[in-house]
């Protein structure tokens, strides 16, 4: 892997980790209070990644990190004219 590894659609530097499913996740390099990744190398120089929760919340050895598909102006494409965005209009539950 190089040295500061690209998103391959939009050539942004992203972090690739590896999270507790074994799959390779990309987040964008400096830490975001308002991310949802917990971001930490382990003894193997790896990085690895979780989503924490009430039961195991973020650790000392820690930082949340936004996943990179969620910040990627690659992947934020407009909808074709008439389609809505279900999720917008979703109701949630109280």
């Amino acid at each position: 892997m190089s040295r500061h590894p690209t998103c391959p659609t939009c050539h942004r530097t992203v972090r690739w980790t590896l999270t507790e499913a074994g799959r390779r996740l990309a987040v964008d390099p400096t830490p975001n209070p308002d991310g949802n990744t917990a971001v930490w190398r382990d003894g193997t120089g790896t990085w690895r990644s979780r989503r924490p929760t009430t039961d195991l919340p973020l650790t000392g050895w820690e930082r949340l990190h936004m996943p990179h598909p969620a910040t990627c102006p690659a992947r934020q494409t407009p909808l074709p004219a008439g389609v809505i965005r279900l999720a917008d209009h979703r109701r949630t539950r109280p």
